[in-house]
């Protein structure tokens, strides 16, 4: 009987653990660029460019005070020399200390524009070493309609312990 009973007692803790170690939150798997895409997507439709850089820049993953200002089709931070062009409005979000490897970009698209061909473009000319004293460790670029998002960033903003 008492076989019986430590045997019960194994196979429910051994199910609980397992329970527990199945919950994992989604959400923490994500680096900071895939979650700042996750918080466009939802966006994008019903916000303006400024709206949804601002917003982006609220969201709980960004560690740094940050500032959004408005971009004109050129060069722009983060591509070398190559000129962004393509959209009728632009925004450009960061951190105000530049030491931070992280810079954003939402776009919308001039008319006739194909996205996926501007984030192609994007990605081609991006440089994450734009920054002389750190590097990026992504990017990650989505569209949604005739929005675009382009990020370069750490995956993280975690201290290593």
């Amino acid at each position: 009987m008492k076989r019986l009973v430590t045997l019960l007692l194994v196979l429910i803790m051994a199910l609980s653990l397992a329970a527990c170690g199945g919950n994992k939150d989604e959400a923490k798997d994500l680096t900071v660029a895939e979650t700042l895409l996750k918080d466009f997507e939802e966006r994008a439709e019903s916000e303006d460019v400024q709206t949804i850089a601002d917003g982006l820049l609220a969201n709980e993953v960004i560690q740094f005070m940050g500032g959004s200002m408005s971009v004109e089709p050129g060069f722009l931070t983060g591509f070398g020399e190559y000129e962004v062009k393509g959209f009728s409005e632009g925004v450009m979000f960061s951190p105000m200390i530049g030491t931070i490897p992280f810079v954003g970009y939402v776009f919308d698209l001039e008319e006739g524009v194909d996205a996926d061909e501007f984030i192609a473009s994007l990605e081609e000319n991006a440089d994450l070493r734009w920054n002389i004293c750190t590097e990026a460790e992504e990017m990650v670029s989505g569209k949604k309609g005739d929005k675009v998002f382009f990020v370069m960033s750490p995956k993280s903003f975690e201290q290593a312990e």
